[in-house]
Order: structure tokens, then sequence, then C-alpha cells
């Protein structure tokens, strides 16, 4: 099954499931209101979504067909972006329930057990889990500039591993390999004006640039068997059409999939590795 949101039917967004051919594309929140951003348990027996309330995101779960929805998180503030532990025990999220500021929090799968992980008073987002569920990658401003800093899932060792910002450079989009030992993410340099795709050890290392060229890069997507990564481009100086591409891990043999007056974004591969959704 392939999980999406659509405002098809033009009055909310709502979660569809589909076939992996996209035959039987079934509405599956059908409620009055509007849901986003589905995530599959890893065991696929539940999908986590955020649903918007007026001007409030808050977390809830359901099982595939849509039954048993249930409200993880209930606060005056936003609890939004769920993701999965890789072994399906916790579920990450951004929340700024505390100072109106966005922190990592983790969850039990009941909603149970809600941790703020991260304290400070600058932005902590897009928490990306390594493969083993060890560690938490993530985006912060804390530095005064775009920086990805990994931590124990637990919270502790925060660390600031990208650590190569001047003025109007930035760091986004941490992306881990599948076997938990590289971190593909996106960079703008200083003085230039597109953003690029880098990789680095898991501790910061051996930071390698791996494309070079004037097209901005976004949304990286490591193949099952971290042999491609898949990744989104602007069509040269357009700034609102996009195609998907494919590249070796040390950035050779950069192929477009996709060529399309239309913007094409998302890249998202089977757990085979032989299908890429976009």
């Amino acid at each position: 099954k392939i999980a999406f949101h659509s405002d098809r039917d033009g009055s909310y967004w709502h979660i569809y499931v589909m076939d992996a051919d996209g035959s039987n594309q079934t509405n599956i929140s059908n409620n009055s209101t509007n849901n986003f951003r589905p995530s599959w348990s890893p065991d696929g027996s539940k999908i986590a979504y955020q649903q918007k309330a007026v001007y409030v995101f808050n977390i809830y779960v359901m099982d595939p067909d849509g039954s048993n929805q249930t409200n993880l998180t209930n606060n005056p503030s936003s609890d939004s972006d769920p993701s999965w532990s890789p072994d399906g025990s916790k579920i990450a999220f951004m929340s700024n329930r505390d100072d109106g500021n966005h922190e990592i929090y983790v969850m039990d799968p009941d909603g149970s057990n809600q941790t703020r992980l991260t304290n400070h008073p600058s932005a902590d987002v897009d928490p990306s889990w390594s493969p083993d569920g060890s560690k938490i990658a993530f985006v912060t401003t804390r530095t005064g500039y775009l920086e990805i800093f990994v931590m124990d899932a637990d919270g502790s060792n925060q660390t600031n591993i990208s650590n190569n910002i001047t003025v109007d450079e930035r760091n986004s989009h941490p992306s881990w390999s599948p076997d938990g030992s590289k971190i593909a993410f996106i960079f703008k340099p200083l003085d230039e004006s597109f953003y690029q795709i880098f990789v680095m050890d898991a501790d910061g290392s051996n930071q390698t640039r791996l494309t070079n060229d004037s097209i901005s890069k976004y949304t990286i997507s490591w193949s099952p068997d971290g042999s491609k990564i898949a990744y989104k481009t602007k069509a040269g100086s357009n700034t609102t059409i996009s195609n998907i591409y494919v590249m070796d891990p040390d950035g050779s043999n950069q192929t477009s999939l996709t060529n399309n007056p239309s913007s094409d974004s998302d890249p998202s591969w089977s757990p085979d590795g032989s299908k890429i959704a976009f």
C-alpha cells in the first residue's frame, strides 16, 4: 500500500491509501477536518498523521483501513511531523507546547510517556531516526545558523555534526544511509545561490560534496540497499518546476528519471528498491 494526503474532495485534506499499482484509492481519514503527512508504522499496522483543528495541529494514529482513529496529543499548541522509530516503539514529533518554540519530543505509540528531548531557545526541527534507532538527527538554529545535530534517542549527547556554518550558509534535511554510517544533507555554501547535496560520516567527519551545478536540490531519499540516492531538483532557473534524479552515493552517475513541464517531487523508494513513488 501507499498512503498519501489529498484535497481531491474539495473540502478537506484527507489521508488516502492505494495499492502499489494505483488501484483502490480510498479515503481512510474521512472526517470533517484536515489531515496531513501520513507515516506508516514499521510493521504496517498503524498510520500516524497530523490533524489540523482551527490553527492547531495534533497527532493521531489509525489502522490502515481508517478505523480506530485515536488522538495521541491534545494540546492548545501544535504537535506535528510524526516519525516512527525503526522498531515501532516510539514516535518522534515536533511541538511548540512549552514555550512557543519548536522542540523535539518522543512518545509511545499509544501517546503515553510524551518526553521532551531538546530544550533550547532556538528551534529544533526535522527529527530523523538512525536505522538502528539509537540516534536522532535534527536541524537547529541554536548556533545562529541552520546546523545538523545528532543526539541519543533519549535526548542526551546533543552534538553539532555539520559544524561548518558561516554567514549565509545553511544545512537541512538530514537523511541516514541504510547502514547508519553516513548522513546525506542539503547545504547551501557561502556565496553560492543553489542548494547542493553533501554527505558526511555519522559523526560529521569526511564532509563531501556530491552535486555541483546551477540547480538547487531537495528531498533526499536513499535506496534500501544504499546504492543510490534519489532527490528532487529545480529545473534550471525555474523556481516552480522540479524533476526526480538518482545518483550513486559518491555523486557519480547523476541521472534524470523524470523530465516534465510540471513538477515531480518527494521520491520514496519501495522496500525492495525496485520502484520509486513520487
